[in-house]
């Protein structure tokens, strides 16, 4: 599979649908919850097409002013370890910081192993954890400086 994938803005639409292929994901946000999180704050959703089909997503909104939070991506089984969540990312990092963000943040949870090794390998560092009663349930927060 080639490396060639198309970054572009979409939209919660794709994202949803997108989202309900996604194994990891046991009960996908509908769209309701993308309109009340993004609604009246800077926001970016941003998909990754190849071959014309959206194969991943990014989405993320500001958190604070100084602070830009990457809320939810994913990325499908079959296309995964290809680059697309690293352009995905890059893309993210990219208008953030074009915006004036001095941060982005992310969390995830202790039992998503691959998410958590690419924000650590992607320069995210480890700033707190919220506590669940299931260990692998425990939230990870971490952070990077743009």
């Amino acid at each position: 599979m080639q490396n060639i994938y198309l970054i572009r803005e979409g939209t919660i639409a794709e994202v949803v649908g997108l989202s309900l292929l996604i194994p990891e994901f046991s009960a996908p946000y509908q769209e309701d919850e993308y309109t009340l999180r993004l609604q009246g704050v800077p926001s970016l959703i941003l998909v990754a097409e190849h071959a014309d089909r959206v194969v991943g997503f990014k989405v993320g909104y500001a958190k604070r002013a100084e602070i830009f939070y990457s809320w939810m991506g994913a990325v499908l089984p079959e296309y995964r370890q290809a680059g697309v969540a690293k352009a995905l990312a890059q893309a993210q990092e990219n208008w953030a910081k074009l915006h004036g963000f001095q941060f982005i943040q992310c969390k995830t949870r202790n039992r998503l192993k691959a998410m958590l090794h690419f924000a650590l390998g992607n320069g995210f560092d480890i700033i707190g954890v919220e506590k669940r009663e299931v260990v692998g349930e425990y939230r990870i927060l971490l952070q990077k400086f743009l």
